[in-house]
């Protein structure tokens, strides 16, 4: 399958099965096309971005003791791996030019991000809710529509939103672990391995379209667009080991930990 037919597929579609399924194999790039954007991804009717203020908010800590509250955690993270899924998509189709080893890299991680979703929409339904029942905020993909270069991109979604994911996974797994729901716990244990290996993507392109005389934090905070800050890129438990396993250096997490508003 084309990259583009992919990314197409993923941002273009209504059906949410069809934006989940994984594509055909072999992945090939011959075709990448003429530059794309467009204001929303194409969603189901009861996904489609709700206002912000009416998207009921992510629970935690001891609530999550109630399923129908691990259900809407479930619920508010599908749609954020959902989200990211079609920035990337957005990204391909926007940027056909990127180098063929950074296209084909983003088509894999969109594979992990597709099953993200499926695992927490499976989960959420397990737990007594559909995904798509409650209301969805669209707040990763509108800030995602001021990248306007890859490097741009990597700075924004890899190392701050899957960045602070690496902190967000933990904390959950040890709400869900302590709520003793060990499934929730295993899809948030799953989710960290893989951003791990999310941020390492993003953290080596940083590396590839930056200055060379600009340092990793230099150029990441420098293609960084308000509101988005160092401070979104981590959570209250900072992981630094895997931040470490992620290729960051000792200098640029020491920097994100102590950074302040």
């Amino acid at each position: 399958m084309e990259l583009r037919d992919f990314a197409e597929r993923v941002l273009l579609s209504e059906d949410l099965d069809l934006k989940l399924a994984r594509p055909p194999l072999p992945l090939t790039d011959s075709a990448p096309g003429a530059p794309l954007r467009v204001e929303l991804p194409s969603r189901p009717a009861n996904l489609q971005f709700a206002q912000r203020r009416t998207a009921p908010a992510m629970p935690k800590g001891p609530s999550l003791n109630d399923p129908a509250r691990r259900a809407l955690a479930h619920h508010v993270m599908a749609n954020h791996e959902l989200q990211a899924l079609e920035v990337m998509a957005m990204v391909l189709l926007a940027f056909p030019s990127a180098p063929a080893e950074f296209r084909m890299g983003l088509a894999h991680i969109m594979q992990d991000e597709q099953r993200h979703t499926r695992m927490h929409a499976q989960r959420c339904r397990e737990l007594g809710l559909n995904f798509g029942d409650r209301p969805v905020n669209g707040w990763i993909w509108q800030k995602a529509q001021l990248f306007q270069s890859e490097l741009e991109y990597v700075a924004g979604l890899p190392l701050v939103f899957e960045g602070a994911n690496l902190d967000h996974s933990v904390e959950f797994e040890q709400y869900f672990m302590a709520a003793k729901d060990r499934r929730s716990a295993a899809i948030m244990r799953a989710i960290h391995r893989d951003e791990i290996h999310h941020v390492q993507f993003g953290l080596e392109w940083l590396r590839y379209w930056k200055c060379q005389d600009q340092s990793d934090w230099e150029a990441w905070t420098q293609a960084l667009h308000w509101p988005i800050r160092p401070s979104k890129a981590r959570g209250d438990l900072f992981q630094r080991d895997a931040r470490l396993a992620a290729g960051l250096t000792p200098e640029f997490i020491d920097r994100l930990e102590q950074f302040s508003e």
